[in-house]
């Protein structure tokens, strides 16, 4: 890290932090580029002009290959970065991170399909409202046949431990989501966004984001625009009354600050205490919700978030669906 200021130094870390904990293993092409950005004073100082939120790896990454940038190796993509920094800072003042991967509804499944039917869901962080639709996708759970709508995307699941793997998926009558920038899967615009978000060995989730994404499109779900805490209270209320209504969420909460990250459980726990058969699933890294985390009996292993019922921590599952360990 010789030559980069103090100033930049935790930003170093960070983007060494993603290499290192989130892309090792998973995508070669990202560990290597942020690796290099660790490194580089230039490019570190650079996107230590944007707002603290607007620093992230992904936003990066994404903006740069929305803007068709180079990414087969740092120099190249470094050279082309800072030729066209104005473009990508601009990209980055107005993009969020929405990775939206339908695939972590098999996370969500087995908690879902134990509840009474019909379900309700609600989505807070809802992005395009891909995760809303499991009842629309297949899953295959450790190379099992299928089960769901055999005209829907097949999403492959490993498991461990005793998951209540479901026999059928549960019907969905009623289905909303709450973003503060949601996208439309309508809009080419909104959707390459979303192919920009996908990690570029991942060939698989390009190809289920766009089953996923028709689906949507041809019976797009309510969304609204707004912050959560806000828009939540009204929104529960049009919530049909004769379904379980599950209001959940997926890596979305690390986006909040501390208070409103406090807010939401306090609301959450206040509305499964008020509204009968009400269900908070969350599925988040293991260091946003600190008073889920303290409840588990084991260290959480690396890279895995925590789902959790009503606050109660129930498994582990990773990123993007594609494994689901059940707590005993």
């Amino acid at each position: 890290m010789q030559g980069i200021p103090h100033t930049d130094v935790a930003l170093a870390d960070t983007y060494r932090a993603f290499a290192t904990l989130e892309c090792a293993g998973v995508s070669p092409v990202y560990e290597q580029l942020c690796l290099g950005v660790a490194a580089d004073a230039e490019v570190l100082a650079l996107i230590g002009t944007l707002p603290l939120p607007r620093r992230q790896p992904n936003l990066l990454l994404g903006v740069v290959r929305l803007l068709g940038g180079p990414i087969d190796d740092y120099l190249t993509m470094r050279a082309w970065l800072v030729a066209h920094w104005d473009a990508v800072r601009d990209q980055m003042l107005t993009r969020t991170t929405q990775t939206n991967e339908a695939a972590r509804t098999a996370i969500l499944l087995p908690a879902l399909a134990d509840l009474p039917q019909p379900l309700a869901l609600l989505e807070v962080g809802a992005s395009a409202g891909l995760c809303l639709y499991p009842d629309r996708y297949a899953f295959a759970y450790d190379g099992r046949a299928p089960i769901g709508d055999p005209a829907g995307p097949v999403i492959e699941c490993v498991t461990s431990g005793p998951v209540p793997v479901p026999q059928a998926v549960p019907p969905v009558v009623w289905r909303a989501g709450i973003d503060l920038n949601p996208l439309d899967v309508t809009d080419p615009d909104d959707v390459a966004w979303l192919r920009a978000l996908i990690w570029p060995e991942h060939t698989a989730r390009r190809d289920r984001l766009s089953a996923a994404a028709a689906i949507a499109a041809a019976d797009p779900p309510l969304l609204v625009r707004a912050d959560l805490n806000d828009a939540l209270p009204d929104l529960v209320a049009q919530a049909p009354d004769d379904a379980t209504l599950v209001v959940f969420h997926t890596a979305v909460l690390a986006y909040l600050s501390p208070a409103d990250r406090d807010r939401f459980c306090t609301t959450m726990t206040d509305l499964v205490a008020s509204r009968p058969g009400t269900v908070w699933l969350s599925n988040e890294a293991p260091g946003v919700l600190p008073a889920i985390t303290g409840r588990l009996p084991v260290p959480v292993p690396s890279g895995r978030t925590v789902l959790a019922r009503d606050g109660r921590p129930v498994a582990f599952g990773m990123p993007h669906g594609q494994a689901l360990t059940w707590l005993d």
